[in-house]
């Protein structure tokens, strides 16, 4: 290990690709489906590191990698000063892992999936309960109930004791809040917090982007690559443009009318309305206001149009930047 390594987790250049058809070592033969493409990044010791993006994003196999289970095609990765490839044995034993797909044994107990982890890394669950109390609290009055019969939120509840039973220095959790109720999100959320307080290191992977703001600092994440790496509000004030969320009684044709308009540099539905982005005002006549949007709309024969300005979130910025 470097002692010089400040950093919880270094990366450099790293590349994965799949289906690869034919061509060099490097894997870019033809057919290759680049899962990660060259991405560079750290992260600080104790904070909690979002990588943001849908399904297909790259987000799992970097995790993989990280945690030792996936070796890259090329450039190199550190977790707390240890190289991904040639130091795997060491990194296993600092690290959890919490996969997106429940891959606990479901015919066994709570209490007996938590002891079998436990075991694993040479501790006991009474050793590290302080560390688990918080999480397992919820779990212990069905800790004889199998892993497969309980609900989506206990599940995870349970998937993320085992996965820090061992005391980890760094805590990996691929799309933890998936597939999970309102409240059972809000209280993981809240544990993840307390956890970051004992200075363990959390990297979390999510397609949520409501929950970038629960985050130190996030990379948006899009067909292998960082589209963009910062702290989230430092991501929204890079915003450049006006936005306007708009409504209509028509909104698939007002999209299409809206993707017409004068000045309209972007637009996409955003839940119950539409947002569009447009050039900031130069001082022009030219330049797009909610009252010119809705009087061009108007003239177009749209009804029921509500046009107003509003601030940017992250998923705006995210959709911003793949429109460049």
């Amino acid at each position: 290990m470097e002692e010089s390594n400040s950093k919880a987790i270094s990366v450099k250049a790293l590349a994965k690709n799949f289906g690869k058809v034919m061509g060099g070592g490097d894997g870019s033969g033809s057919g290759a489906v680049a899962a990660v493409a060259g991405i560079s990044f750290e992260v600080e010791r104790g904070e909690i590191f979002g990588v943001i993006g849908p399904d297909g994003a790259g987000k799992t196999t970097l995790f993989r990698i990280l945690t030792t289970l996936l070796l890259p095609d090329s450039g190199e990765a550190k977790v707390m000063g240890y190289d991904t490839v040639k130091d795997y044995r060491e990194i296993r034993k600092i690290v959890g892992y919490m996969p997106g797909k429940f891959s606990l044994y479901q015919d066994l107990t709570v209490e007996e999936n938590l002891k079998i982890f436990a075991t694993l890394f040479n501790t006991t669950i009474e050793e590290n309960y302080h560390l688990i109390k918080d999480i397992y609290g919820h779990l212990e009055p069905f800790k004889k109930r199998r892993a497969g019969a309980l609900s989506g939120g206990m599940k995870q509840k349970l998937a993320l004791s085992c996965a820090l039973i061992h005391k980890p220095e760094v805590l990996f959790l691929d799309e933890p809040t998936t597939g999970i109720d309102p409240v059972s999100r809000k209280e993981l959320w809240e544990m993840l917090g307390r956890l970051k307080k004992q200075g363990i290191t959390i990297v979390v992977s999510t397609p949520y982007m409501d929950e970038a703001s629960l985050c130190d600092r996030i990379a948006l994440m899009q067909e292998g690559k960082f589209l963009m790496c910062d702290r989230p509000q430092a991501i929204i004030d890079s915003f450049g443009k006006n936005l306007f969320s708009v409504k209509g009684d028509n909104m698939g044709a007002l999209l299409d009318g809206l993707r017409e308009a004068k000045g309209v540099l972007s637009c996409f539905a955003f839940g119950d309305s539409h947002h569009i982005t447009a050039e900031k005002d130069n001082g022009t006549s030219s330049a797009v206001t909610a009252a010119s949007l809705k009087a061009e709309l108007e003239r177009a024969g749209f009804e029921g149009v509500e046009v107003t300005k509003t601030e940017p979130s992250v998923e705006d910025c995210f959709m911003e930047l793949l429109s460049k």
